[in-house]
């Protein structure tokens, strides 16, 4: 069975020293494909924090897809915001910022999802909508196909509904359109999944809402611990992990399990 970790809002800066080598552990014992690092890598987006998330991901010893959250982009610097948001990120991470992986098993498709003029909340244009889909079309049938963007595209409670990703209705008709599986996601810190399906009318095809919480950081919120999640494709079946730092053992444990009903009228 092929595993993808997904892990988020790392926030280098606030990062607990024992999460990060219970997470070492965890990634050398899953030997996951790939790592999906789903933004707010950083604090507040230093050369400092971006340096010691870059050395963490060495040491995960696994490729790593890493895309930009709003704590990623300067917050006080106003020129370096401006005129070159994304360019300690780009030194760390390389210069793609929506890098995509295709393998025999997946297809995951990274967007930037933020934006240099907003302070937190996202956004996805129409262009990266069709770009995104186009994308998709191509994928094998054999693959599972996961979108990687950082803000929601559906949250649980009205309470979190103010940082959804601004233009994801239309994203999620879309993409599901053009046979996206998976839609993964963090910025709220609140581990869930959720069926997109049941939240839109008529969608397209059986659609999942798949969000982190923060992986390593002390800004955590009442509902959750540190926790990442892990993607298992296995022949003609797939779920997903939530994995959850446990404080008594100070390891990552287990602690919920999601079937993803697959639409298998577009996959072989």
């Amino acid at each position: 069975m092929s595993v993808l970790l997904q892990i988020s809002d790392t926030h280098f800066g606030t990062e607990r020293a024992p999460v990060v080598e219970a997470l070492l552990a965890l990634a050398e014992e899953l030997a996951p494909e790939r790592v999906l690092l789903s933004g707010d890598i950083t604090q507040r987006a230093t050369a400092a924090q971006f340096a010691a998330a870059r050395a963490f991901c060495a040491r995960l010893g696994r490729p790593v897809l890493a895309i930009p959250g709003n704590h990623d982009i300067p917050l006080v610097n106003l020129a370096a915001r401006l005129l070159w948001p994304y360019a300690r990120q780009r030194r760390a991470f390389g210069a793609d910022l929506e890098p995509v992986h295709d393998s025999a098993d997946w297809l995951v498709v990274c967007v930037k999802t933020t934006r240099r003029w907003r302070h937190q909340h996202g956004q996805v244009s129409a262009e990266q909508i069709a770009r995104v889909a186009a994308r998709l079309r191509q994928a094998a049938p054999g693959q599972l196909r996961v979108v990687v963007v950082h803000q929601p595209v559906a949250v649980p409670t009205p309470r979190d509904a103010r940082d959804l990703l601004r233009g994801h209705e239309a994203a999620v008709r879309a993409w599901a359109q053009a046979g996206a599986d998976v839609v993964a996601g963090g910025h709220i810190h609140l581990p869930y999944v959720l069926p997109l399906h049941a939240l839109h009318a008529g969608l397209a095809r059986r659609m999942w809402c798949v969000q982190a919480g923060t992986a390593l950081s002390s800004r955590l919120r009442r509902e959750a611990n540190n926790s990442v999640n892990v993607l298992h494709r296995g022949e003609g079946v797939a779920h997903v992990e939530r994995w959850d730092f446990d404080e008594a053992t100070q390891r990552f444990a287990c602690v919920a399990r999601h079937a993803l009903d697959l639409d298998r009228s577009a996959h072989g």
